[in-house]
């Protein structure tokens, strides 16, 4: 165990889940960050790395999964705009948030500081983790339950808005539109700490560069790309 007085005990936090661990150690991985054991290299414990690699596929699964049940009219397009405004970085941040994860989170010194947007991507990154995590221990079932009551829920509020179309959406669509180009996105740099890697992304029309992104993961960097394409056209 973690002698860490934020994960000692979880009952709290699994009240707030909804979600009672079989295998503690799961949900411990979950909301251990990378930076957290650079600064304790003697605790025995992971990283959430690989847990919020599973959990993302999880996540990308039953969300695809409902909504090409729940739409059997809208064209793939539609859908995929409305899966984005589901799981993007700003969307799991919040649901983190709701569900009070940073009050559990083992970060570094400098990561616990930072409020900007790195702290996002660590919540989304920890919301992916925690899936994974109860997928392992209960099932898919579990986390389905799960991703309707706290992701899911959100859908009605985001149809009424018309949140379904994300930058890269939006970017793709006026590219077709004007040149017939679907634009393409390519990695310029990267940079920093395994932690806290940064991303410098541009986005393409052909061989011409339209816009750059910065984002703390490749996802971010092609939205803010795109946001900055959409600008530029």
């Amino acid at each position: 165990m973690i002698m860490n007085n934020k994960i000692d005990n979880l009952t709290s936090l699994e009240e707030i889940l909804g979600v009672h661990f079989k295998n503690k150690n799961l949900i411990r991985t979950a909301l251990t960050h990378r930076s957290y054991l650079n600064e304790h290299p003697n605790v025995p414990q992971e990283h959430n790395e690989r847990l919020e690699f599973l959990g993302d596929a999880v996540l990308e699964f039953l969300v695809t999964d409902y909504l090409y049940k729940s739409f059997k009219n809208k064209p793939e397009g539609e859908l995929t705009a409305l899966r984005a405004a589901l799981v993007n970085s700003q969307r799991l941040a919040e649901v983190a948030r709701t569900l009070k994860i940073e009050n559990y989170l083992l970060l570094s010194k400098g990561e616990e500081k930072d409020k900007g947007r790195a702290r996002i991507s660590i919540l989304e990154n920890t919301m992916e983790a925690i899936i994974g995590a109860i997928y392992l221990d209960q099932g898919i079932e579990r986390a389905k339950e799960f991703v309707k009551n706290n992701i899911l829920v959100h859908l009605p509020e985001i149809l009424q808005k018309g949140e379904i179309r994300d930058p890269k959406s939006q970017f793709q669509e006026l590219a077709q539109e004007r040149f017939a180009i679907t634009p393409t996105y390519s990695t310029l740099k990267e940079w920093g700490p395994d932690h806290r890697r940064e991303f410098l992304v541009g986005v393409y029309l052909g061989k011409k560069l339209i816009a750059k992104g910065h984002g703390f993961s490749k996802q971010e960097a092609e939205e803010e790309a795109a946001r900055e394409a959409l600008k530029n056209l």
